[in-house]
């Protein structure tokens, strides 16, 4: 089993800047592809951002491009996710995500973090 732990959520005007932690425990290996999701009130959940267990290869939403990096430290069995430019429209519970390479869903998830973005 891996647990994971987010942090960094808050409160943030338009245009600002918040930086997400997430910190795997448990099973943790760095082979596994870790990344974001998140859901905002009424909306179902969307993926937001994936990453290899290189930190090679990254992928994001369309709606995140060029305003949102991903990174992890596998030292620290941490990943994280930049949001810069902020939007009232990134207001969402952002969950952090793990899965082995070899697994196409996502079988961990960790609690989430409030975001919200006014304008």
């Amino acid at each position: 089993q891996v647990q994971l732990a987010e942090s960094g959520g808050g409160l943030v005007q338009a245009g600002g800047s918040l930086r997400l932690s997430c910190a795997a425990s448990g099973r943790t290996s760095s082979f596994y592809v870790m990344g974001w999701f998140r859901q905002a009130p009424g909306k179902e959940r969307e993926f937001v951002s994936r990453i290899s267990w290189s930190g090679g290869t990254t992928y994001y939403a369309d709606s995140v491009k060029g305003r949102f990096t991903i990174s992890r430290d596998n030292a620290k069995n941490t990943v994280y996710l930049q949001m810069n430019s902020l939007k009232p429209e990134d207001t969402a519970v952002y969950y952090c995500v793990a899965r082995p390479q070899s697994v196409s869903g996502y079988p961990y998830w960790g609690q989430g973090t409030q975001v919200t973005v006014s304008s």
